[in-house]
């Protein structure tokens, strides 16, 4: 028996009808679709069409039960277990905030441990402890951190630029001979491994100066000790003097009492010259460690060491330097050799108290007698006076001292007024003090005695 197409298109159509309708209409209508097809008349033959939509409907009809016993078991121990039942899982609210993979894959558990999502900064009872800035995070803000200490870093210094610091500083330090200033402006160096090249060159600046150079010298090793270098690095530089003391020997002969001197201030070990003994092949340099062996045996010499180099310029006691210009000009009187009374001069090195050495001058022509110390006396001052050695307030210092106390002298020479006069009009007329001094120059004055036809008045 054929069935009518329209019949049979309304059939077909059922199951695939649109719109929300819920599960049970669809199971009625699947059951009315199979009365339709059995008919009123009881069962029939059915063409192979029908089978195959009557086996298609049966699957369906399985897995809608399927699936609706699975969601009524699980909303039954989710009741069992005290917490809410949530949407139905094939509802669009359950779908929306399901985290479980959409894809198939994975376990089913959250992403993240729940710790996921929009405006979450972590799972629920965490605690997150302190952590350190990064520097290097885009986000690290400096001026956040706290007080920020800024330190200077000062670079250390090459071999060149440490002598080019160096070495003005010591040359400076000979005419000041402040070693708390030379030990600040060390501080502010960065010496580095190079420290033991700041003694090496004090020595070597002090072995080609004067004696004076080498006491301070001295002094400047013992008071750096333990501040800004050590012994080793004073011993680096003395052992480096030993090793080049075959050139230095003919111009400083005196390099045993450097040894001696540094030892005798603790600046070099005390054990120096032991690690010597018998490692020299060098003549002179044994002969400097011997020497040195020597002045530090004898006690005698041990406390002169302090004045080994002399006292030097200005440290030197008055007395003394008078003394040794009184020295000076008398050898000079003997012999007549101004450049040796010039470069003894110099040797004192006492520029400010050159003004004695112009009162002695003249205090010994006026005891003098003759006309040798006088014209002798005039030459030394005027060579003096032209080479810059005595200055013009040194010069006229020391006339006015004599000038000041010739009231005492004339007591034990009484031409002492003459004689002065007669010096001064010399002086003047070689170009060597000025007219003012030679006008300041005190005239003795002349006493005019009462005679019988006065009426017993002095005459003026």
């Amino acid at each position: 028996m054929a069935v009518p197409a329209a019949e049979l298109g309304a059939a077909d159509r059922a199951p695939f009808a649109t719109g929300p309708c819920p599960a049970a209409a669809a199971e009625e209508e699947e059951e009315d679709g199979d009365e339709e097809l059995l008919g009123a008349g009881g069962p029939r033959a059915w063409t192979p069409q029908e089978k195959l939509l009557h086996e298609a409907r049966l699957k369906a009809k399985a897995k809608r039960r399927l699936r609706r016993t699975s969601s009524r078991d699980s909303a039954r121990e989710s009741l069992s277990e005290g917490t809410e039942p949530g949407p139905e899982p094939g509802s669009p609210k359950g779908r929306a905030h399901d985290r479980r993979s959409r894809m198939g894959k994975g376990r089913g558990l959250p992403k993240k441990g729940g710790a996921g999502g929009k405006g979450v900064w972590g799972a629920p009872g965490v605690v997150y402890g302190y952590q350190e800035p990064d520097a290097r995070d885009p986000n690290y803000d400096e001026a956040a951190q706290g007080d920020t200490v800024y330190a200077t870093v000062v670079p250390e210094l090459e071999e060149g630029e440490l002598e080019k610091n160096v070495q003005p500083m010591v040359l400076e330090y000979f005419e000041h001979g402040d070693t708390s200033e030379v030990m600040e402006l060390l501080r502010g160096l960065n010496l580095g491994s190079r420290r033991h090249a700041v003694p090496s060159l004090a020595v070597a600046l002090a072995l080609e100066g004067k004696a004076s150079h080498r006491e301070l010298t001295s002094r400047l090793l013992s008071d750096l000790v333990g501040r800004v270098v050590t012994p080793e690095d004073i011993a680096w530089a003395f052992d480096k003097m030993l090793r080049d003391l075959p050139d230095l020997i003919l111009d400083t002969p005196e390099a045993p009492q450097f040894i001696a001197r540094a030892v005798a201030d603790h600046a070099l070990p005390l054990d120096f010259l032991e690690r010597y003994k018998g490692r020299v092949d060098c003549e002179h340099a044994r002969a400097a460690l011997d020497r040195a062996a020597v002045l530090l045996r004898i006690k005698r010499d041990v406390n002169r060491l302090d004045n080994v180099w002399g006292v030097g310029g200005g440290q030197r006691p008055v007395k003394h330097l008078v003394k040794e210009m009184n020295l000076l000009l008398r050898e000079y009187l003997l012999s007549g050799e101004v450049s040796e009374a010039e470069h003894c001069l110099r040797e004192l090195e006492v520029p400010h108290f050159h003004h004695e050495l112009v009162y002695e001058a003249v205090v010994m022509v006026l005891e003098g007698s003759g006309e040798g110390p006088v014209a002798m006396m005039v030459t030394l001052l005027k060579v003096l006076w032209e080479t810059g050695l005595v200055t013009l307030d040194q010069m006229n210092r020391g006339f006015q001292r004599v000038y000041e106390e010739l009231g005492d002298i004339s007591l034990d020479v009484p031409l002492a007024h003459s004689l002065l006069e007669r010096l001064v009009e010399l002086c003047f007329d070689r170009g060597i003090i000025t007219r003012a001094l030679r006008d300041a120059c005190p005239a003795r004055g002349r006493k005019r005695f009462v005679s019988e036809g006065d009426g017993g008045q002095v005459k003026q």
